[in-house]
């Protein structure tokens, strides 16, 4: 029986800029740093509380997805104060966060030009 989603790739150019953005300003943790092939290393990253993880690892073939929106939502309990958080670490955002009658979200950036939404 499948229990959960154990991690999600996402397209790095730069390994070590990547680890630290989510290491350093998005507060995940480290679970997996190895090497994996010639040039590259299997980085797996976890959010202080959660499970399922990231993988900042490209394979061969699919660096054209870097810097793409990335159908990736994170969930806080609360965005206005996440936002001003990671903005004042230097997190980049398109917009200030925006209500809707579903709940509250906004999208950030990664150092590659990866988006991804943060949401309650």
């Amino acid at each position: 029986m499948i229990k959960m989603l154990k991690f999600a790739g996402v397209p790095v150019k730069d390994q070590d800029a990547a680890l630290a953005f989510w290491t350093e300003k998005m507060g995940f943790r480290v679970v997996t740093d190895q090497p994996m092939g010639p040039g590259q290393r299997w980085i797996e990253i976890k959010p202080p509380q959660g499970e399922t993880g990231l993988a900042l690892f490209t394979p061969e073939g699919h660096e054209k997805r870097i810097g793409e929106f990335q159908s990736l939502s994170f969930r806080c309990d609360d965005v206005e104060r996440e936002y001003k958080d990671l903005k004042a670490k230097g997190v980049e955002f398109d917009n200030p966060p925006k209500k809707e009658s579903w709940g509250t979200f906004v999208v950030f950036k990664d150092p590659d030009g990866n988006k991804f939404v943060l949401g309650s």
